[in-house]
Formats: C-alpha cells, sequence, structure tokens
C-alpha cells in the first residue's frame, strides 16, 4: 500500500486540455449518428414488408388476384378500423392478451426452476433432464383433446395449453445456459473464496443469462402459437374466435386482420426481450452503444 507522504507529494492534476474539454460537445453529433443509423435500419426493416404489400395492392387492382380470397391491403386496413372503432377487435385482443400473461406468468417460472435445478444439481439433472426431454417432443397440439377432457373449454385449459408449450424453451435454455459456463471462471471464483450463493450469483446467472434470454424469446413465440391453436380449435372469445366467425361467413379480411395482429403479437414480444437484453447484456461488446 502506497504511503500518504507520497501520495500527498504528488504534483496536483494538470487542468483539463481543450481536447479533453470539447469532448461532451461531440456527443449531440454521437447522437445524430446513433438516431440515423436507427432510421436506416428502420427503414431497411420495413422495406421488404411494404414492398409486398405494394406489389399485393397492384395486383388485386389488375385482377391477378381472386380478392374474393384474397383481399387487397385496402380492404383489410378498412376491415381493422372498422373491428377497431366498434371495440370488438379490443375486447378480443385484451382477452386473448389475459390468455398470454397468465400462461408466461406460470410456465415461465415453471421451466426456470426446474433448469435451475437440473442445471445446479447432479441429482437434479437426474430426477427431472430425461422426464423434460421426453414431454417436449409431444407437440402440445395433440394434448388439446385431453386438457378439454380434463380442464374443460374454458379459459384454464388454454391457459394451461399456453403454460405447457411455454415451459420447454424456458428449461432447455435455462439448463443448456447454466451447463455452458465456463468452468475456467467457476474454478477462478473458488479461488477468490466465493461461497456458493455468491458463485451463482456472480458467475453462474450472468454466464447463463444469454440463453435463459432466448429462451425466453422462443417462449413468447410460442404463447403466440398456442394462443392460436386453442382460441381456433375451442373458442368463444378473443382474437380466435373472431377468426373463426368470419371464417364461417367468408369474410376473409377479417381473418387476415385476426393474422395480423398474432403477427404483431409476436413481433412486439420479440422486440421486448430485445430490449431487455440490451439492458441486462449491456456488459456484452455487441451490445454496447445499442
Amino acid at each position: 500500500m502506497p504511503d500518504a507522504d507520497v501520495l500527498s507529494s504528488r504534483p496536483p492534476a494538470a487542468p483539463p486540455t481543450p481536447l479533453a474539454s470539447a469532448r461532451p460537445t461531440a456527443a449531440p453529433g454521437a447522437r445524430r449518428s446513433r438516431a440515423t443509423a436507427l432510421l436506416g435500419t428502420v427503414a431497411r426493416r420495413a422495406s421488404v414488408p411494404l414492398a409486398v404489400l405494394a406489389l399485393w395492392q397492384l395486383a388485386a387492382a389488375l385482377d391477378l388476384i381472386n380478392t374474393t380470397l384474397l383481399p387487397p391491403p385496402s380492404e383489410v386496413a378498412s376491415a381493422f378500423w372498422e373491428l377497431l372503432t366498434s371495440g370488438r377487435l379490443t375486447e378480443a385482443l385484451g382477452i386473448s392478451l389475459t390468455r398470454i400473461a397468465i400462461g408466461l406468468v406460470i410456465g415461465v417460472p415453471i421451466g426456470l426452476a426446474l433448469g435451475v435445478a437440473a442445471g445446479l444439481f447432479k441429482l437434479g439433472e437426474e430426477l427431472i433432464d430425461a422426464t423434460m426431454q421426453a414431454l417436449r417432443t409431444v407437440p402440445f397440439v395433440a394434448l388439446i383433446p385431453l386438457f378439454i377432457l380434463w380442464l374443460g373449454i374454458g379459459d384454464v385449459s388454454k391457459v394451461a395449453l399456453i403454460a405447457f408449450g411455454v415451459t420447454f424453451p424456458v428449461y432447455m435454455n435455462t439448463y443448456a445456459g447454466i451447463r455452458g459456463v465456463d468452468a475456467k471462471l467457476v474454478e477462478a471464483a473458488e479461488v477468490f473464496g466465493l461461497g456458493r450463493a455468491q458463485l451463482v450469483r456472480q458467475v453462474v446467472v450472468p454466464g447463463a443469462l444469454p440463453s435463459i434470454l432466448v429462451g425466453l424469446r422462443y417462449a413468447l413465440g410460442l404463447s403466440v402459437i398456442a394462443l392460436v391453436v386453442s382460441e381456433t380449435v375451442n373458442a368463444n372469445s378473443g382474437i380466435g374466435a373472431l377468426v373463426s366467425d368470419a371464417r364461417q361467413f367468408l369474410q376473409t379480411d377479417v381473418v387476415l386482420v385476426g393474422i395480423v395482429v398474432y403477427s404483431v403479437l409476436g413481433l412486439i414480444g420479440d422486440g421486448l426481450i430485445r430490449i431487455l437484453e440490451r439492458r441486462l447484456l449491456s456488459w456484452r461488446g455487441s451490445f454496447r452503444g445499442a
């Protein structure tokens, strides 16, 4: 440890140079460049969907497609606005989002708990992993008749199907993330005297977090798929019921509105996880400056 007299004898720090004092003025330019880059990214991402919509509208205008079976985007937008202003879309969307939220609240913690238990403990792996590997190969769509028999045709069976579907990607990625933590990091932490709880909190969890977030992204996507299947097969409310009623009356534009809503739900969920990744994984080089 350096002596106090040595520290007190050091010359005072030099005043900031003009270059150092000028650094804050570069921040607005850096922010503008990041904003420009972000706009460019958004424009490139939107270019293909917009081009597809334009070609679709043009094909309908030129009578190249059967507009009864595939109405143009303008008619789909008109149907969307009519459903929105009448309140039918918001009511159905609220019901569907509630089902997804409850299913995620049930399924994600179960997948995390099982993944942590199997990843951290040898006994947990022996008790849990084989069963989970066997169950994850069962298509959750095939369980719909069984869930209806057990739980009825109400919301409980739909929520159970969503929870069942999202459990496995969370479990698999949590388990793989924990087992994939670099053994050298664990050994170094033990050398520095970290206890088991500190080791898990400071080494294992940060190392497994990228894989866990990937599992959460898959889970959100599967939750929408499970919702679509459960509401299409047996539902009297929600987006699926709206689509089923429209199919019976050959309202193809309303069916397309439901498909668009489902896809937007998946896109929003993926975007939320990306934001969460940027905040939780800011220490990774790939997320710096994002």
